[in-house]
């Protein structure tokens, strides 16, 4: 099958294209090829490719950012997704979205279902639903996959972070009042593949099996990542003063999953030490990398 990826050079498109190859003729785009913002540019790449099925990857995820400018959030989450999702219906081709579990609010105290009505808190939250939507008016085979708390072997993610810090730091302060799903990306995109040879259809939450605060991911990082001295101790969201809001609790329970007779991901703590064995040393986080400062780690580690 000819398959398109959209925001191939990121986190989970650099692990699904390689995923994808064996079976189907696999093509990347990213920034460099066409701003997604942009519909002409974006239905002229879509209508030399000719892709039979797309991944909609590329997106603005980074939560404060997107609170402090909700016109570029807006411009990427919302409408690069309209984009992608009229160049779909043009061709007749499939799409799979990647979304979020930040469509909730997080003010209850049970898992998610994939029917439960959204409430997003934050710009980000709120422009990646107004995505969903266009993506269910508009294409008639379209999968919506709400995944949490990724991480992987490229780009920034809480698990380096942590990582980081710990080789810095004898101390770190991580928020315990929020709880989710961690999700490795390579897991996440086995399932996608999975997904996709399946012709299920609908809204999916695919996740980490398991939940943790991140306090508790961060302990767990450090103690298995060779930092077991490095003391973790909890703190509040309001003590972390991140711009936006984000859920308390955002665990997703995987239904439809069930429900299709798809296994679930591997447990969080399963993810977190297959990404350790490939990663460290020498990875990402290799010995011969400067410590961040001391202020660049306290940003991040509280960024969550």
């Amino acid at each position: 099958m000819r398959v398109l990826v959209t925001g191939a050079l990121g986190m989970l498109g650099s692990v699904l294209l390689p995923c994808l190859r064996p079976e189907h003729q696999v093509y990347g785009v990213d920034q460099k090829d066409f701003d997604i913002g942009e519909e002409s540019a974006v239905q002229a790449s879509f209508r030399d490719l000719r892709p039979e099925f797309v991944f909609h990857l590329a997106a603005y995820t980074d939560v404060d950012g997107c609170e402090a400018n909700p016109a570029k959030a807006e411009q990427v989450n919302s409408l690069g997704t309209l984009n992608v999702a009229r160049a779909c219906a043009e061709i007749g081709a499939g799409l799979l979205y990647v979304s979020t579990d930040y469509v909730f609010d997080g003010r209850g105290n049970r898992a998610y279902r994939e029917d439960d009505a959204p409430n997003p808190l934050s710009v980000y939250g709120i422009t990646k639903l107004r995505g969903e939507r266009y993506v269910q008016a508009l294409v008639a085979r379209h999968m919506i996959v709400r995944s949490s708390w990724l991480y992987g072997p490229r780009g920034k993610n809480f698990v380096s972070t942590i990582l980081k810090a710990a080789r810095g730091r004898g101390e770190l302060r991580v928020v315990s009042d929020q709880r989710g799903s961690p999700t490795y990306t390579r897991h996440l995109a086995l399932k996608l593949r999975e997904l996709l040879a399946a012709r299920v259809y609908g809204v999916f939450h695919v996740t980490g099996s398991g939940d943790c605060s991140w306090f508790e991911f961060a302990r767990a990082i450090v103690q298995s990542g060779g930092y077991p001295r490095v003391r973790v101790h909890p703190i509040s969201t309001q003590e972390a003063g991140r711009l936006a809001p984000r859920p308390a609790f955002s665990v997703l329970e995987n239904h439809r999953l069930t429900e299709c007779k798809l296994e679930a991901l591997p447990h969080w703590t399963e993810g977190l030490a297959q990404y350790l064995e490939e990663g460290w040393p020498g990875g990402e986080f290799g010995p011969l990398e400067p410590a961040p400062s001391k202020e660049a780690l306290e940003r991040e580690v509280t960024k969550s």
